[in-house]
């Protein structure tokens, strides 16, 4: 293992915080292979760039020599976590939550060493406990120890009704970390109630309690939200190479630099170098973006597809050669003359009709050059028409 200071360096680079910092130290110190914990609900199937932030950290404890633990929430998915929830999410089927499981672990892959990565569910521990086991869980903590945390006061304070069930959702994270010994757990800043309480009832049940290291949460591609799917402010890790290099190259000068640390991996000194260096132009504001996103891409598809992605943007919106477009082989399943709407799904620029017509409505759809106004406009497609739909997805018809 590399020396306690470097491990260090490289540990906290990007975090909020490491709480308490002393204790890392001491682990870190023991010479053994720690326990790295993070769980996530399958609540949804996709994931996203901004999952990837804490993803990457956990490959960097992995890539120290660690023990790293990708804990699937399937039990905790049936209640739901309340976190910066104004009010009682809907419940999910067993069915649904079996497949979005599915999904995450494939899109993990993609970060963390599956040959490394030690997959539970936390239904293997919680489905088998009584009612008895349940009482004597809850007896640990307090009523007024749950409603501390911020979105519970936030809710009474509004009078918005708080289920039951969701008071057990801290508690039961917490619990998660008895069952593995965690020595470390991973989550967002978000996060912060959840991961205390498994140092708290790690403590309770006799055991050394674990460190918590927290991430910022990543803004999305509009540079003021945090990133969702449901903003569409998102690049998704299921997403091919090309359209997430595309998206990446319109984050702004600025966050380009919080991408660099969360994501590209890099540390606050090389930043600070980078940054000097376009200060002083010796380095254009255009070549780091280009390098960030070859960085990204490379990182979390492949180099090969990294460096594709790189020559056909360049090619493209650089040199204005539609032969390096993204072939869409769409014309046989279509009728003629067919909405661009079914157009813009079919080549998949779009999953929905309201997605389609925000990029209708404004402007960002072309066919050969001309701009598409109408979101009701059918179009006869043939074969090499260059369809446009943003400003970084272009396809050509066959």
């Amino acid at each position: 293992m590399k020396a306690i200071q470097e491990q260090l360096e490289i540990i906290k680079s990007g975090t909020v915080q490491a709480l308490p910092e002393q204790d890392l130290i001491k682990k870190l110190s023991s010479g053994k292979k720690l326990k790295i914990k993070l769980g996530m609900d399958p609540t949804a199937p996709d994931l996203h760039l901004g999952h990837a932030v804490v993803l990457g950290k956990m490959r960097q404890f992995q890539d120290l020599g660690h023990e790293v633990i990708f804990l699937i929430g399937d039990f905790t998915a049936l209640i739901g976590d309340p976190t910066g929830k104004s009010k009682t999410r809907p419940p999910l089927t067993e069915e649904e939550i079996s497949s979005n499981a599915q999904t995450y672990y494939e899109q993990v892959c993609k970060i963390l060493d599956p040959s490394k990565t030690t997959v539970r569910r936390n239904s293997e521990w919680l489905s088998p406990l009584t009612f008895s086991d349940i009482v004597k869980l809850a007896a640990k903590t307090t009523l007024a120890r749950l409603i501390e945390r911020e979105d519970f006061q936030k809710r009474l304070a509004e009078s918005t009704a708080i289920g039951f069930h969701e008071l057990f959702y801290p508690i039961i994270q917490g619990y998660d970390s008895v069952v593995l010994q965690a020595d470390v757990e991973l989550g967002g800043t978000d996060q912060t109630f959840n991961l205390l309480m498994g140092r708290f009832l790690q403590e309770q049940y006799g055991q050394e309690p674990q460190i918590i290291i927290t991430m910022p949460i990543l803004e999305g591609l509009d540079g003021v939200q945090k990133m969702s799917k449901s903003l569409g402010n998102y690049v998704g890790l299921w997403e091919e190479a090309s359209n997430a290099f595309g998206k990446l190259m319109s984050v702004s000068d600025e966050l380009m630099w919080k991408y660099y640390l969360l994501l590209g991996g890099k540390t606050d000194r090389e930043i600070e170098d980078m940054r000097h260096q376009v200060s002083i132009e010796t380095l254009h504001p255009m070549i780091a973006k280009k390098d960030l996103a070859q960085l990204i891409v490379s990182r979390f598809w492949s180099p090969a597809e990294g460096q594709a992605a790189r020559q056909q943007f360049e090619s493209l919106f650089q040199k204005g050669d539609y032969t390096q477009a993204t072939p869409a082989d769409v014309l046989s399943s279509l009728a003629q003359p067919c909405w661009i709407v079914d157009l813009l799904k079919a080549v998949k620029a779009v999953e929905s009709s309201s997605d389609a017509k925000r990029l209708i409505e404004s402007g960002a759809v072309s066919i050969d050059g001309v701009v598409v106004a109408e979101f009701k406009a059918t179009i006869t497609s043939t074969s090499g028409m260059i369809l446009k739909a943003g400003k970084h997805k272009i396809y050509k018809l066959s």
